[in-house]
C-alpha cells in the first residue's frame, strides 16, 4: 500500500486523525487544511484528501490538544508548510505555551510564531507518520474484512 499516493474520505481522515467532521468541514471551508485531491465541488459531493493533508490534521489536532489557540495553530501549520515540505519524518514540533517551533535533526530551530518560552511538550514528526501509516493499515485491514463479511 502506497499512503502517499492514496487519497482518503474525510471520515476516513477524521477516524484516522481524532477530529470530528464538523471540525474537519470547517478546517476546509476556512483554508486551514484543503483537500488535495479532490476538493468539494458543490452540496453532495465528496472532498479527498491525501497523505500529506492527513499529516497536517494530525499535527494541527496535536496542537489544539496542547492547548494552541486556532488561529495560532493556523500560523504554526502555514510556516511549517513553508519551511518544511514534504520532508515531514525530518523535524519534530515543539511546543511551548503559545509557542512553536521546529527542530531539525541537525540541530537548526525555526520559530513558528516568532516568540519564545520554556518548552513543555515535543511532537516527533517521525512519529505522527508512523501512527498514521500504522491507523491506515487498521483502517484497509478493517474495510477489507468487512468487504470479505458481505460477499
Amino acid at each position: 500500500m502506497n499512503t502517499v499516493t492514496m487519497g482518503f474520505s474525510g471520515p476516513t481522515v477524521c477516524r484516522i486523525a481524532g477530529v470530528t467532521y464538523r471540525q474537519l468541514d470547517y478546517w476546509a471551508r476556512t483554508n486551514l487544511v484543503t483537500p488535495s485531491v479532490t476538493a468539494a465541488q458543490g452540496s453532495g459531493s465528496k472532498r479527498v484528501y491525501s497523505y500529506s493533508d492527513l499529516i497536517e490534521v494530525r499535527v494541527i489536532k496535536s496542537l489544539l490538544d496542547a492547548g494552541v489557540a486556532l488561529p495560532r495553530a493556523r500560523q504554526a501549520v502555514n510556516c511549517l508548510r513553508d519551511q518544511v515540505g514534504g520532508d515531514l519524518k525530518s523535524v519534530s514540533l515543539v511546543l511551548s505555551g503559545s509557542n512553536s517551533v521546529l527542530a531539525y535533526s541537525d540541530g537548526d530551530i525555526i520559530d513558528l510564531l516568532k516568540g519564545g518560552h520554556g518548552v513543555f511538550n515535543v511532537i516527533s514528526m517521525d512519529s505522527v507518520t508512523a501512527d498514521i501509516d500504522t491507523s491506515l493499515a487498521q483502517e484497509v485491514e478493517s474495510t477489507e474484512n468487512r468487504r470479505l463479511a458481505m460477499a
